[in-house]
């Protein structure tokens, strides 16, 4: 061999030794002590209230509108041109109170012309019995044929008849001339004068409004009641739809404007409609309440509370602990492991800042009441205990202020929750 050759086959030879190296330390399994350990994450905290047991009486809430009981668009009954508005805008008028005045001059005169048309049938009818009574007394003498005496009496009835025409002619021209004065069919509030003093109104439906009164005293408040609610209310009453409307006049029910925190207004059922809407599911009842201020105005939107009844035991949560999941209404159950288990909740009316769960939920059951959008039904949370009717601010990413805290005094390197920051 020669050196050059030598030399090719030791660099040969330690190429090789430092490939296998490489190869075995790239290939080589990790032992166990060796490998790095992944902390597993630590468990979420939320808060862990116990559902409230509690005996109430419960009330349901609606929302409304004011109606008026009575509500009269005032319309010309005869034309004529406007000769005077006795009312100002807005004020409360009573029965029978004058509004307007219609130019009565042409009316009077009709009424005018009436009575003397009347007058002239009277002395009509006063002559043609005359003469029926003279030919009744010659015919008793058979001194008069029997035509002559049927034409008198045929007159003498004519002009009774006219009388009686000329009579119902001066009724109506009285009438027309009493339409010119126009006064307020009921007592409340009237509005503006759509038309004014000078112009010329017509009669009629059709015709144009002058003004309108509504009532002020009392007044109604109508709202939908749904269908679960109306059978649950009607349900110890098994007389049909009659009873029931008789059966709810009973129920107490009071009212609230939108700017009162309380229901300060008591009032009755009025009435219940006859008929479901099945598009809306809900059936109209009106409710009537006095109102002595005229605070209460038509068209104003209205706070119903209704129910009252025996007191009875319910279970309460705070709205926030309530989830939804495809029109299904949930919360998140707590066992003793502090795992989060799924459990559907029939919903009630509020009551006092929480809600009424009729089933699926049992007092003092402990649930997750802030925090749902976190956590998932068989996680193991960190349970942080509060108050089941607690009211905590949120900021816009959904995170109450001691979140926001405990994430500030967590260590560098570490989130919120406890996981390292990669």
């Amino acid at each position: 061999m020669t050196q050059q050759y030598r030399r090719t086959m030791i660099a040969l030879a330690i190429v090789a030794v430092l490939g296998g190296g490489l190869a075995t330390s790239i290939f080589k399994p990790w032992h166990a002590g060796e490998a790095q350990a992944v902390p597993a994450p630590a468990p979420t905290t939320v808060d862990v209230a116990g559902a409230l047991g509690k005996t109430i009486t419960e009330w349901d809430e609606f929302s409304g509108r004011l109606e008026a009981v009575d509500r009269v668009e005032i319309r010309a009954r005869v034309g004529g041109t406007i000769d005077a508005v006795h009312f100002r805008e807005g004020a409360l008028v009573k029965k029978g109170d004058p509004l307007f005045t219609i130019d009565p001059r042409p009316y009077a005169a009709e009424v005018a012309r009436a009575e003397a048309a009347l007058a002239a049938a009277q002395v009509r009818a006063s002559q043609a019995q005359t003469e029926q009574a003279r030919a009744q007394r010659l015919a008793q003498d058979n001194a008069i044929s029997r035509r002559e005496f049927d034409e008198r009496d045929n007159g003498s009835r004519e002009a009774v008849a006219n009388v009686r025409a000329a009579q119902a002619s001066l009724e109506a021209a009285r009438l027309n001339l009493a339409y010119t004065h126009i006064t307020a069919p009921v007592s409340g509030r009237v509005s503006r004068a759509e038309i004014t003093v000078g112009n010329l109104v017509a009669a009629g439906a059709g015709t144009p409004v002058l003004t309108t009164v509504v009532s002020v005293s009392p007044v109604y408040a109508s709202f939908e009641l749904d269908e679960q609610t109306y059978l649950r209310y009607t349900e110890a009453n098994a007389a049909g739809a009659t009873g029931a409307a008789s059966g709810q006049s009973r129920l107490p029910v009071f009212l609230g404007l939108a700017n009162e925190d309380d229901y300060p207004r008591e009032g009755r059922i009025q009435s219940v409609d006859n008929r479901l809407d099945t598009k809306s599911g809900t059936i109209r009842v009106r409710a009537l309440f006095d109102n002595p201020d005229g605070r209460l105005l038509p068209g104003l939107y209205a706070r119903i509370k209704l129910g009252g009844g025996s007191p009875h035991p319910v279970v309460l949560v705070n709205d926030r602990a309530i989830g939804t999941d495809q029109g299904k209404k949930f919360v998140l159950v707590v066992d003793n492991a502090n795992k989060l288990g799924y459990r559907e909740v029939t919903l009630g009316p509020a009551y006092e800042g929480l809600r009424v769960i009729r089933k699926g939920l049992k007092a003092d059951e402990k649930i997750v009441v802030n925090g749902l959008q976190r956590v998932r039904p068989g996680d193991t949370i960190a349970p942080k205990a509060v108050d089941m009717a607690f009211k905590r601010e949120l900021d816009p990413r959904g995170e109450t202020a001691d979140r926001r805290q405990a994430a500030a005094e967590e260590p560098a390197g570490k989130a919120a929750d406890g996981k390292p920051v990669t």
